[in-house]
C-alpha cells in the first residue's frame, strides 16, 4: 500500500532536487513512488504544479498510435492520425493518476510565496531513503498517511513539529 508524504521547502530549488534523488533512487530499485507532484507558490500568490506524471502527452501519443492503425485500415491514416491525438489527450486530461490534483492545490495555497511542497506516493519501505535524499534540504512534514510511530522518526530527522 502506497503512503502519502507531503513536504514543505522554502524554495522550489530544493524540492526539485529531493524529486530528482528519489527518481534515481527508483532506477535502482530501493525505492518505489507511485506518484510524485510539485507544488509552487510564486511571489504575486499563484499556484504552480508540476506533475511526474503527464497523462496528456501519453494520452495523445498513444490515441495517435492507435488513429493512425486505424486509419491505415479504413485508408485515412492522417486523418485517424489527428483524431486519434485528439481524443488520446482529451482522456489523458481528464485522467486523474495518483495524488488528486485538488489536495494539491490546496496545500499550494497554504504554503508562503516563494516556497514549494513535495507530494510523494511511495511505499514505506522507502522512507529511509527519503529521510537520506531530504535531510540536508530540512524541509518540513505538512502531511502524511504514515503511521504514528514512522510520521514522528520523520518529523523527529526533520526538526519538523507535531
Amino acid at each position: 500500500m502506497a503512503e502519502l508524504v507531503v513536504l514543505a521547502f522554502d524554495d522550489e530549488g530544493s524540492a526539485l532536487q529531493v524529486r530528482d534523488k528519489l527518481l534515481s533512487i527508483q532506477k535502482s530499485r530501493m525505492l518505489q513512488l507511485a506518484d510524485a507532484a510539485i507544488v509552487v507558490r510564486q511571489q504575486d500568490g499563484r499556484v504552480k504544479v508540476k506533475q511526474l506524471t503527464n497523462l496528456v502527452g501519453t494520452g495523445a501519443f498513444g490515441g495517435a498510435f492507435w488513429g493512425i492503425l486505424i486509419g491505415l485500415l479504413l485508408a485515412a491514416p492522417w486523418l485517424g492520425l489527428a483524431v486519434g491525438a485528439a481524443a488520446g489527450a482529451l482522456v489523458g486530461s481528464l485522467a486523474d493518476y495518483g495524488v488528486d490534483d485538488k489536495f494539491i492545490k490546496e496545500v499550494g495555497s497554504t504554503i508562503q510565496p516563494g516556497h514549494s511542497a513535495l507530494f510523494l506516493l511511495m511505499h514505506t519501505a522507502g522512507l529511509d531513503k527519503l529521510l537520506d535524499a531530504s535531510k540536508e534540504y530540512h524541509p518540513t512534514v505538512l502531511q502524511t498517511t504514515l503511521s504514528a510511530e514512522d510520521e514522528a522518526k520523520l518529523r523527529e530527522a526533520f526538526g519538523s513539529d507535531g
